[in-house]
């Protein structure tokens, strides 16, 4: 007995839903025969064989994975809690369904183990001060990994490294006695300026002795200025150095 039309035009009609997929842009169709790779097809309209052909659906965009906190050991025996964020795309869809079960899932694990693996043999100030240093090695490290996957591993960037608190307090205490190193140098280095400045003030002065007149004078005027009840009565020295060399020299006469 022949088909009739509206089973002809259903059965068509399964046949083209079967066979006719749409891909978007940033899509791609990894497409086996029975079993056999054949082919990567995409994106936009693409012709399935029903039943015989088998394809597996492949985003191009770039993928964001967060890898989780990881405990580590750094090589001066810290331990700290550190996290990243890994920035990657496939960009061989044929080798990312061929080559590996579950790319996201084995680049997620390869991130742990790297990230651990990195800040293990640093220090804790290495880790602190060269961040981007570290997440470097470790986008070299996963980029050649995942390249026989078809994955490329464009940027890596350490989040977070949370230092336990005792570690915390040692830190403080470190960074208050290296403040309090500094303003002791710099004080210092004050009183070493202010002292070879004087000494040449005081070389100046003692080669022209009307300097150290008008200073003098400069001196008095200032006190003066203040309006206050203060009288100084300036005594040249040369009237009171005999006085000094006789009592001097009597001592010596009694000593004697």
């Amino acid at each position: 007995m022949p088909l009739s039309f509206p089973l002809i035009v259903l059965l068509a009609i399964f046949f083209l839903a079967s066979a006719l997929k749409v891909l978007k842009e940033y899509e791609r169709a990894v497409v086996f025969r029975l079993g056999r790779f054949i082919g990567v097809k995409g994106p936009g309209l693409i012709i399935l064989i029903p039943v015989i052909d088998k394809m597996v659906k492949v985003d191009l965009r770039v993928v964001t994975l967060d890898v989780p906190t990881q405990e580590v050991i750094t090589r001066d025996n810290v331990s700290v809690k550190v996290n990243a964020v890994v920035y990657f795309r496939v960009i061989e869809p044929e080798k990312a369904v061929i080559q590996v079960e579950d790319y996201y899932y084995a680049t997620s694990q390869l991130a742990q183990t790297t990230l651990r693996s990195i800040c293990g043999q640093a220090e804790l100030d290495e880790i602190l001060a060269e961040r981007e240093k570290l997440s470097l090695e470790i986008q070299r490290i996963l980029d050649a990994d995942t390249d026989p996957w078809g994955i490329k591993v464009s940027k890596v960037e350490i989040k977070e490294i949370d230092l336990p608190e005792e570690m915390k307090r040692a830190m403080a205490r470190q960074a208050e006695a290296e403040r309090e190193r500094r303003a002791k140098i710099i004080n210092a280095e004050g009183e070493y300026q202010a002292a070879k400045t004087l000494a040449e003030a005081a070389r100046i002065m003692a080669e022209s002795p009307a300097a150290l007149q008008l200073r003098f004078l400069q001196t008095l005027r200032e006190v003066a200025a203040e309006n206050n009840s203060t009288l100084i009565f300036p005594l040249p020295i040369d009237l009171v150095r005999p006085l000094l060399e006789n009592l001097e020299a009597r001592k010596e006469i009694k000593s004697v």
